[in-house]
């Protein structure tokens, strides 16, 4: 495990990020709806060994991929590297496969569950995992939609209102409405 642990924070169009990382990649990303201290706030009571500092070229990259991103210009964060030795594997490779899905485009749960080789009864696990997502948007959970192009739940601030917003603004074509909450949250 990492104890070098660093960490900056920024404000974006939708609120501030917070981006942890170490030797190995980036840790965390955070999204809140508030402001730069309340993500500063939040790191240092989730990492509290973790010390301010310049982001280096390949985070501050991906921060201003993110940045770009919540601020209407779809992308894709593919070179961003992440530190997954503490995820849990199954949730690890979901991220992968999700990782995969371009700007613009979705999928399904189920269809990440079959990607995996699971069975299609796996999909609430899918979603359960990517509720779980520490690298959200780099790891694009936003991308993964219900069946039927329903949304699903989004766990970032906003919910499934920003998951909306973030398709829209990658230009997916959005079928219906959200779920109700609690689905997938």
């Amino acid at each position: 495990m990492d104890t070098h642990w660093r960490f900056t924070a920024a404000p974006t169009p939708l609120g501030a990020i917070g981006i942890v990382w170490g030797d190995a990649g980036i840790v965390e990303t955070w999204l809140h709806a508030g402001t730069v201290d309340r993500a500063r706030a939040h790191i240092r009571r989730a990492f509290p060994a973790a010390a301010e500092a310049t982001p280096p070229a390949s985070v501050a990259a991906a921060l201003g991929d993110i940045a770009a991103l919540l601020d209407g210009q779809p992308r894709s964060i593919d070179s961003a590297e992440l530190d997954m030795t503490s995820i849990p594997d199954f949730d690890r490779r979901v991220y992968e496969v999700a990782r995969t899905i371009p700007p613009g485009r979705t999928m399904t749960y189920g269809e990440i569950a079959d990607a995996l080789g699971e069975e299609p009864m796996r999909a609430r696990d899918v979603g359960q995992a990517l509720s779980r997502n520490p690298f959200a948007p780099i790891v694009p959970c936003h991308r993964v939609v219900a069946a039927g192009g329903r949304l699903g739940g989004y766990s970032a601030p906003g919910g499934a209102a920003t998951k909306r917003r973030l398709l829209e603004i990658e230009g997916a074509a959005i079928v219906a409405p959200p779920m109700q909450p609690g689905l997938f949250d």
